[in-house]
């Protein structure tokens, strides 16, 4: 399955480390890239500067329009899922979520109402208050495994340098 994370509402000043962290969670747990709705190049930079030092693919585009971006992406052919606590609970609607192309919308700000309109599936994680970043690491293990991969098990190729797992202390090798 194909993943891309479209980050909603990125305020500069106050949202870097989440949205960092949003971009972080979703290189590790296999989505191919982010788009972001905001000038920052900031997470830009750091997320290049990740994937040199720790290897992948992962990439962070800047863009412009939001709705241009879920346009594009449905008229390939792709589907559309929006993250929010108000949308269906995940174990009742994961069944359903089988596409190639996935874009999982993430907002940081109030989401406008349109999004809830153009995603193919509003999302919840316990139609509670959360953290996105917590619920996009859920939502993005829940559709690995249903698709038979183990998210917590990706090797990256490429890169700087590798953890070395060990019960006790740290060991990071060089390439």
């Amino acid at each position: 399955m194909r993943i891309v994370i479209l980050r909603l509402g990125h305020r500069i000043q106050r949202d870097q480390r989440i949205t960092t962290h949003v971009a972080l969670t979703a290189r590790a747990l296999g989505a191919e890239g982010m788009l972001l709705d905001s000038d920052d190049a900031g997470i830009e930079k750091s997320l290049d500067e990740v994937k040199n030092r720790w290897g992948g693919s992962f990439y962070v585009r800047r863009i412009t329009s939001w709705k241009s971006e879920i346009k594009k992406w449905k008229e390939a052919g792709g589907k559309v899922m929006h993250l929010t606590m108000y949308g269906l609970n995940l174990p009742d609607a994961i069944d359903e979520i089988t596409t190639c192309s996935l874009m999982i919308v993430v907002g940081a700000e109030k989401v406008p109402p349109e999004v809830y309109e153009l995603a193919d599936w509003n999302v919840a994680v316990g139609n509670q208050p959360h953290s996105e970043v917590a619920a996009l690491a859920i939502v993005l293990d829940r559709l690995n495994a249903s698709s038979g991969k183990d998210s917590l098990s990706s090797r990256f190729t490429g890169g700087e340098i590798e953890i070395i797992p060990c019960r006790k202390g740290k060991e990071v090798k060089s390439k």
